[in-house]
């Protein structure tokens, strides 16, 4: 116990909960170091997985490994896991880049000699009939 509690020292966030068995999943609600949270949750063994919401909206994800013992009619345990926030309702949406436009149609270009007078298109593809 001694070294799981040394374990637990390193982890930047702790919280407590209490979870109601309901069929194969764990309905819970807990607290931890961000806020208060409702969750369900489901294990195998020592592994356990679940999804949490916060009061705020944000859907927080979680995956852990613990162990529990039986303490009277209920179970106590302890464990580690990693956590992830799946959906923050507040976060800011990076700016999403736009394809650039096709140009806008608009009036057929136009060659210009080198006073900058406009030559007739016949003439840029020589051809130009006499007047």
């Amino acid at each position: 116990m001694a070294a799981l509690s040394a374990g637990l020292a390193g982890c930047n966030s702790m919280g407590v909960g209490i979870g109601i068995p309901v069929g194969p999943l764990s309905v819970g609600v807990g607290m931890g170091s961000g806020g208060p949270s409702l969750g369900v949750g489901t294990g195998w063994g020592p592994l356990g997985v679940g999804v949490g919401v916060q009061p705020g909206g944000q859907v927080t994800g979680h995956a852990g490994v613990g162990v529990s013992a039986p303490v009277g009619p209920a179970s106590v345990g302890v464990g580690v896991g990693r956590s992830t926030v799946l959906h923050d309702p507040n976060a800011v949406a990076p700016a999403q880049v736009q394809p650039e436009a096709a140009p806008a149609p608009g009036p057929v270009r136009q060659w210009q000699d080198a006073q900058g007078r406009v030559v007739p298109e016949c003439q840029t593809r020589g051809g130009c009939a006499p007047r």
